[in-house]
């Protein structure tokens, strides 16, 4: 039986496409698309390198991940499973990672050498089936299997409603008083079906373009002073 095929954005011209046309059903994404132009990709391997590094980059600035992240690829290569389980608590620390990281990072080694986790297999699946695997193992939460879907396997339908980025994004332009609960978001993100990584991208790109603007690098116009952002 073949694998079933799920419909995935996985190139500029693509993305740009379901922008624009996001942006000609909704009033928020045409107001987003207008001023941020179309999204960045931000891709990912497919596989245990690529959710290896959506793990070292959590809670980080994608300055620091990216650090990290160049550090374990250099000293970790190849970057596998059996190498990554292979080193030492001590050592992986050196290259800036976390107690929580190295434990996170050395239960997907042991799920993949030990508990038949197949990344191949894994990659066809459902949504809701890539979730539940994945966040069996330990360290690795909703966000980390959301942010799997929607840049490693690009979905184009997969979101990420636990975010903080995307849930401020959403009370700022939906004028909400406080900031939704990711049950709440996932329900206002039912008007982006069957794009809602589309709607996530630009999002993303209008919280970044609005923390621009607060560090004073504006380029273009200033957004509202009432998109409260992290500092």
């Amino acid at each position: 039986m073949a694998a079933q095929r799920y419909p995935t954005v996985t190139t500029e011209r693509q993305l740009k496409a379901a922008a624009a046309k996001l942006a000609q059903q909704c009033k928020v994404m045409s107001l987003i698309f207008k001023r941020t132009g179309t999204p960045p990709m931000r891709d990912f391997p497919a596989g245990f390198a690529g959710l290896a590094k959506i793990v070292v980059g959590q809670q980080l600035s994608a300055q620091s991940a990216a650090a990290i992240w160049s550090r374990v690829e250099a000293a970790l290569s190849p970057f596998t499973p059996e190498v990554m389980f292979a080193q030492s608590d001590d050592d992986l620390k050196i290259l800036g990672l976390s107690n929580a990281k190295i434990r996170t990072l050395k239960a997907l080694s042991r799920a993949v050498l030990e508990d038949g986790l197949d990344f191949q297999t894994l990659n066809t699946a459902g949504e809701h089936i890539i979730v539940e695997r994945l966040t069996s193992i330990h360290g690795i939460g909703p966000w980390t299997a959301d942010i799997y879907l929607l840049f490693a396997l690009a979905r184009r339908d997969a979101f990420a409603p636990g975010d903080l980025a995307l849930q401020l994004a959403v009370q700022h332009h939906f004028k909400l008083r406080e900031r939704p609960t990711p049950d709440e978001l996932e329900e206002i993100a039912e008007r982006w079906r069957p794009a809602r990584a589309v709607a996530a991208r630009l999002l993303w790109a209008d919280y970044a373009f609005a923390r621009r603007a607060l560090l004073g690098k504006p380029a273009k116009p200033i957004v509202t002073k009432t998109y409260k952002i992290l500092k």
